[in-house]
């Protein structure tokens, strides 16, 4: 099969790439180009950060800030809001000029080993209270605010440090 046919298929068994990918093809795309991402610091009045527990076998285990890879055709403002929905449970105040823009390279893995991470501060009130949908704190997706950087921040959120601390 030549290259050729091979996008063909793809595009027959991929319809709307908007909506996402099938892991085998998301994984192929992130040996081969960058993946540009949204995260989020989100603050409350208190200047606590909220974070949430990350244990994959791409970052390992620790507190990240949320965030989320942006699909095609995606807007920035979109992804804002869907990782706060996702990962968080509601909208979040935010301010639409970013904070920082980021380059992660991990050159000791092929796949998610190279990211352009885009940072935009958002506001949550000191009353919301993590829901964590059963989830322990051990628990992929738990979230827990935060008054400084914990030392078990996943190494390469550590350049957020001066955002959290």
């Amino acid at each position: 099969m030549n290259v050729v046919d091979a996008i063909s298929i793809l595009e027959e068994r991929v319809p709307n790439p908007s909506e996402g990918l099938p892991d085998e093809i998301f994984f192929y795309i992130s040996k081969t180009t960058p993946l540009v991402n949204i995260d989020l610091l989100i603050k409350d009045e208190n200047g606590r950060t909220l974070l949430s527990w990350r244990n994959d076998k791409n970052s390992g285990q620790g507190w990240h800030v949320p965030g989320g890879i942006i699909r095609f055709k995606e807007t920035l403002e979109e992804r804002v809001n869907k990782v706060a929905e996702i990962e968080i449970g509601q909208k979040i105040d935010f301010n639409p000029v970013p904070i920082a823009v980021n380059q992660f390279i991990n050159r000791e893995r092929s796949i998610r080993s190279h990211f352009v991470s885009i940072l935009y501060k958002g506001f949550l009130s000191s009353d919301f209270i993590p829901e964590n949908r059963g989830f322990t704190k051990d628990d992929a997706g738990y979230l827990k605010w935060h008054d400084f950087c914990p030392d078990n921040m996943i190494k390469c959120q550590k350049i957020y440090q001066k955002y959290i601390d």
